[in-house]
């Protein structure tokens, strides 16, 4: 889809401001309130991309976990679409060719979550699973259990109204796959998600070409230091095209991997911008992964402590690799690679070698689980080798 900007006006630009009164980010004023209408389209192509629509925008990008720079593109529109999406306002139903998304599907996950029927992560997206959380909790209502939450399981929802639990379901079943697979790295299926150049609207010739040779290389490095340790390892792509996350995630989920490192530049307009950042997956909903969590503080504190990058930390977003992702994922912003000294930092073998050392080390130690552990930026691969090498 185009982008949309300040300084753009038009039906989409309608719609946009639209979406952002009816959420109380944008006060509704002459453009957005006079002559607007759905019929045959929108009535309004004047409508403006203004200063305070710019601010909506970027606080509404804050506020869904995605890159707040005040563009409406795609990520952002659909994000949009999604938050005009209140429960009870269409049937909801499982579809395998269009997946219905929204806020609306996200407050049936929680609420069926709070009951005890739905135990996967919120994210919005009606899957099978979700369909399922909705059949058991038919059937044990007396109502039709086909799935579909229509007019009368929203009525049985809002009369049973919410009981109280004991934490989320899903973050308690990460935690316990972890623990019940052990301390040994052998046998740990890993998938390894090396970012493309060029994608990046700040991407230049130059910079495009280095970074898929920077990343492609700290993701061979990591392969290589993950299949000494016992650990199987996939890749995403195989180098030669630039797939969308939408096929990662996808090659991850076929893969079946216990967890997914995704290598990426961070970038910037500004070259002084610099440092290293991790993210794992959070949404609005207050619904996140918990291993992707500790996975992503791990590795962020131990590249810190062993390159001297600065510490950007770590963060939640529901960027596509981490939200279509049926297993834990941490994301790696390695550096920018439009600072200067990052670049030149991230072209260098050793500090690759020890990015790559970094990053498995604090797999190993999200596995350890604080027992038998060392301070971060301590322990070496050759020990960590050694310790795989004994029984547990």
């Amino acid at each position: 889809m185009p982008l949309f900007r300040l300084g753009d006006s038009g039906s989409a630009v309608a719609e946009i401001r639209n979406i952002l009164v009816s959420r109380g980010l944008l006060a509704a004023d002459s453009a957005t309130a006079t002559g607007i209408g759905h019929g045959n389209g929108w009535t309004a192509p004047e409508a403006v991309f203004d200063a305070e629509c710019d601010h909506a925008v970027r606080a509404f990008q804050q506020e869904r976990g995605l890159i707040v720079d005040g563009i409406v593109g795609t990520a952002t529109y659909r994000a949009l679409r999604e938050s005009s999406y209140q429960l009870g306002t269409r049937v909801l139903l499982y579809r395998l060719s269009a997946t219905m998304v929204g806020d609306d599907v996200a407050t049936l996950q929680g609420r069926l979550q709070n009951l005890g029927y739905y135990t996967e992560i919120v994210d919005g997206m009606f899957g099978e699973s979700t369909h399922n959380a909705v059949c058991l909790y038919q059937s044990e209502y007396g109502l039709s259990a086909d799935g579909i939450c229509g007019p009368a399981t929203l009525r049985s929802l809002e009369r049973l109204g919410t009981r109280v639990t004991g934490g989320s379901p899903h973050a308690i079943r990460e935690e316990e796959h972890v623990r019940r697979s052990g301390p040994q790295l052998t046998g740990k299926r890993i998938l390894i998600d090396p970012g493309s150049g060029g994608l990046h609207e700040f991407s230049t010739d130059a910079t495009a070409d280095l970074e898929s040779a920077i990343l492609w290389d700290l993701g061979a490095r990591l392969e290589g230091r993950m299949a000494a340790a016992g650990m199987e390892t996939f890749l995403s792509h195989d180098g030669r095209g630039r797939p969308d996350d939408h096929e990662r995630a996808r090659v991850a989920n076929l893969a079946g991997a216990d967890l997914v490192i995704s290598l990426r530049c961070g970038h910037y307009p500004n070259e002084r911008a610099h440092g290293v950042a991790a993210f794992y997956f959070g949404n609005s909903h207050g619904s996140f992964s918990t291993i992707g969590r500790n996975l992503a503080g791990f590795i962020q504190r131990e590249i810190v402590a062993r390159t001297g990058l600065t510490d950007c930390r770590t963060h939640e977003r529901t960027w596509d690799m981490l939200r279509l992702t049926r297993m834990p994922v941490a994301l790696l912003d390695v550096g920018y690679i439009t600072n200067p000294a990052d670049r030149a930092a991230l072209n260098d073998p050793q500090v690759r070698d020890i990015i790559a050392e970094a990053i498995l080390v604090a797999v190993k130690r999200l596995y350890l689980l604080g027992e038998n552990d060392r301070p971060t930026g301590t322990y070496t691969f050759a020990e960590l080798l050694a310790a795989e090498r004994l029984p547990y």
